[in-house]
């Protein structure tokens, strides 16, 4: 550099250091040391400057800068200068010692300043200076005491010690952040990136979600798409230099970065043209162990079915070890009764969430569960799991309307009994009681699920027969969704109980406790819905007159459709009658726990195990550990299945979805999951992940959820349309789509990671499409 500056004691290293420094003389420092006296940021990139990575020029005033200000100043604006002349812009950042550690970033604590030109350098220093003195960074200082403190030589006004960092800007027509590692997942092979059009500040800051790719053996995807800032082959380019870091470093990095696309003699930075820059790199914080999805035997593996349906995130320990286990046994009883033998249905918590897997019928498995039922699970088969979708009539008569009487009869009955029986005695319970409650009525829910699940499980098979119908014998001439004959029914108007869940898993709130009102009256849109479904149903009928063994089959397929739609509904609105009870239940247990100091409030029970519950040992210790993997289990990706189905599951679970779907071509960039509710809405995205967001809910947006309970049924009063990552046919965001005769898609897999807040787009729900705007 010209005019090499004066040097000022190192108070630190006891040695003589300069207040001002280029990044290219800082590369030939001892790491440790530059990190001492440059902070973390600037020496890492003087680091990569001399091993020849695309770091921007820069120099960087150092704490020793404190002992003459005015000195410094002149020396920064002479070593800026030769960087690009007088014309030049700069960008100033901070450089603090405890900045950019493993353990704690301080990432966006500090000011920067932008577009800085050669005169304004002393001030904007000042101002990244002063910053180290603010309220927000001596609160996350205090919440990171692991990173140890910043105190720096007596001379610096501020008691900082932070070094800043002043670069040459980067003309950037894109910029953002990329991970070397998965920061959801903890997946090292697979590189994520996010970015904006123009400077990543926006991104940096918070202010914009930006698109975002994922990188894998050389293969981009977008993940999300919002601002179409950067190429696929920009995406490779990006993770491309992100490998080299993290190879360098030996770890998984959080990088920033740069890119100029456009070759002109502007863009030149540092006498280098275009290409992908690298801004900053930092070890990545609070990095998880990598996540697999490896089931616990081989087989096919779904979280979309039965109880998973019911679960959209992952379970809570007391719920898994607990109240799982009472449906279950609940479930396993209904099935001896009705099939003879207890079906096998193995299921298991992978990172927390619930999966099912089908019954592993090995022809020793097999004929000794024949030999249990003595036939009469031949007859389940043949009735209740193949029969709703081949020949509904015929399994109406000859099993489900009985199970469905029983179920009116008989198990609904005895389950509100049974509810009932314990609301009497909870308030006078002892512990032993209120764990029998619990037994008892989460037993009898399991009952419930069993015959939801045969009876109310029918109901989408039997909607795909009646669409196979459809589409052989009425589409050609019937310009409908086969969905417009099952909505409008008596008895599917959408309702609010008390007892509406937002999960299965007690730990949350049911909607009577949150006190949410009942949804807007429907009774407007339910006369216009069945009168439609009247009008077309008057028209296929009148296609078919001339021939009356199609139009009487027609006719039977509608009946039983219709019948079991609403009887579905029906069965799912008293699935969770008993929440309230176990709730208070398993509160009153965390109560007293509390009062012996195990749990530090009544709620920490549900992230303890059945056998916990009878120590008086402290275990708030447990309990944080345990929440804090829920936490981060909440935000996995789960993937809807796990394995390959077998071949007759295959053909039934996607046999009635492709009936029921609409043809016609599929925009190239649309996200495909199952046609749930018809029809067709364009509106802004808002993603509702529960009901913390349901205030920020605006009319004429478009719901998008992992999957929506019974307990968010107003919404559906206020949306254009709904997408669910998971669900069926048959969820409950499917029923009251229609009901409200809204648009939906269910089943997308990963629509609320692919999708942003206020972004448009156009859903399909006779495609099964949602087609993004750009």
């Amino acid at each position: 550099m010209a005019n090499q500056p004066q040097t000022q004691p190192d108070q630190a290293q006891g040695a003589m250091f300069p207040p001002v420094v280029s990044l290219a003389e800082a590369a030939r420092l001892d790491p440790t040391r530059a990190r001492a006296l440059l902070g973390t940021k600037a020496a890492n990139l003087a680091r990569l400057t001399g091993a020849g990575f695309p770091v921007p020029a820069g120099v960087v005033v150092t704490p020793a800068a404190a002992a003459d200000w005015d000195q410094a100043y002149t020396q920064l604006r002479a070593a800026a200068a030769e960087l690009g002349g007088r014309d030049q812009q700069f960008a100033v950042r901070s450089s603090a010692s405890a900045e950019d550690l493993a353990g704690a970033s301080y990432a966006g604590q500090y000011e920067t300043v932008l577009d800085v030109r050669l005169d304004e350098l002393p001030q904007a220093v000042r101002q990244v200076v002063d910053s180290a003195a603010s309220a927000r960074v001596s609160a996350y200082r205090r919440a990171h005491p692991e990173a140890g403190s910043t105190a720096a030589p007596a001379a610096d006004p501020s008691g900082s010690g932070m070094a800043v960092l002043v670069q040459v800007m980067v003309p950037a027509d894109a910029a953002g952040v990329a991970f070397t590692a998965n920061p959801l997942t903890g997946d090292r092979d697979e590189i994520v990136i996010s970015a904006v059009p123009g400077l990543g500040e926006r991104l940096v800051a918070g202010q914009a979600t930006g698109d975002q790719w994922t990188v894998r053996d050389a293969q981009a995807r977008h993940i999300r798409s919002t601002e179409e800032a950067i190429s696929a082959d920009q995406a490779r380019q990006i993770a491309t230099l992100a490998r080299r870091v993290h190879a360098y470093f030996g770890g998984p990095q959080d990088l920033e970065w740069a890119i100029t696309t456009n070759p002109s003699s502007s863009d030149s930075v540092d006498g280098v043209e275009g290409g992908v820059w690298l801004l900053q790199a930092r070890p990545m914080t609070a990095l998880p162990d990598p996540v697999t999805w490896t089931p616990p035997i081989p087989g096919y593996w779904m979280r979309n079915l039965r109880l998973g349906e019911w679960l959209p995130e992952p379970m809570t320990p007391l719920f898994a070890d607990w109240l799982l286990d009472r449906l279950d046994h609940g479930e396993r009883q209904a099935t001896r009764e009705d099939v003879g033998a207890a079906l096998p249905f193995p299921y298991a918590a992978i990172n927390g969430w619930y999966y099912l897997t089908t019954p592993p019928l090995s022809p020793r498995t097999l004929l000794t569960t024949l030999l249990q039922g003595r036939g009469r699970l031949l007859r389940f088969f043949r009735y209740a799991v193949l029969g709703p979708g081949r020949d509904p009539i015929a399994a109406d008569r000859r099993l489900l309307a009985g199970l469905a009487e029983e179920w009116r009869t008989e198990l609904l009955p005895r389950y509100q009994r049974l509810v009932d029986e314990g609301e009497r005695e909870i308030e006078a319970a002892s512990l032993e009681q209120l764990a029998a409650i619990i037994d008892r009525v989460g037993a009898a829910a399991g009952e419930q699920l069993w015959s939801l699940a045969v009876v109310g499980g029918a109901a989408w098979k039997m909607e795909g027969a009646l669409a196979r119908f459809f589409r052989q014998h009425l589409a050609s001439t019937v310009d409908a969704s086969v969905q417009e004959l099952l909505v409008g029914l008596p008895g599917s108007q959408p309702e609010l109980a008390a007892h509406a869940v937002q999960s299965l898993d007690w730990a949350h709130p049911t909607a009577g406790e949150l006190g949410w009102p009942p949804p807007e009256p429907s009774e407007d849109r339910h006369r216009e819905l069945a009168a439609r479904r009247e009008a077309l149903t008057a028209q296929c009928l009148a296609v078919l007159a001339d021939r009356p063994q199609l139009q009487a089959r027609f006719r039977a397929l509608l009946q039983v459709a219709q019948r079991y739609a609403v009887l579905r509904e029906q069965q799912a609105r008293q699935l969770t009658v008993g929440w309230p009870l176990l709730r208070r239940c398993a509160l009153r247990l965390g109560e007293t726990l509390r009062a012996d100091g195990v749990i530090d409030q009544a709620e920490d029970v549900f992230f303890l195990t059945r056998a916990e519950l009878d120590t008086r040992a402290p275990r708030q210790d447990v309990v944080g550990r345990r929440r804090g993997t829920w936490e981060r289990q909440r935000r996995l990706p789960a993937p809807l299945t796990i394995g390959r189905p077998p071949r007759l599951l295959a053909k039934e679970l996607l046999g009635a979805v492709d009936a029921v779907r609409t043809t016609g071509p599929t925009p190239e960039d649309a996200i495909v999951g199952q046609p749930a509710s018809p029809g067709r809405a364009t509106g802004p995205v808002r993603i509702i992940h529960g009901p913390g967001d349901f205030d920020r809910f605006r009319p004429g947006e478009v719901l998008v959820a992992r999957a929506t309970a019974p307990a968010w049924t107003p919404l559906f009063a206020h949306a254009v349309a709904v997408v669910t990552d998971g669900g069926t046919l048959a969820a409950h965001a499917s029923l009251v789509a229609r009901e409200y005769g809204i648009p939906a898609v269910v089943a997308t897999g990963d629509a609320t990671t692919r999708l942003t807040d206020g972004q448009v787009v156009t859903v399909d729900g006779g495609a099964g499409t949602v087609h993004p705007h750009h």
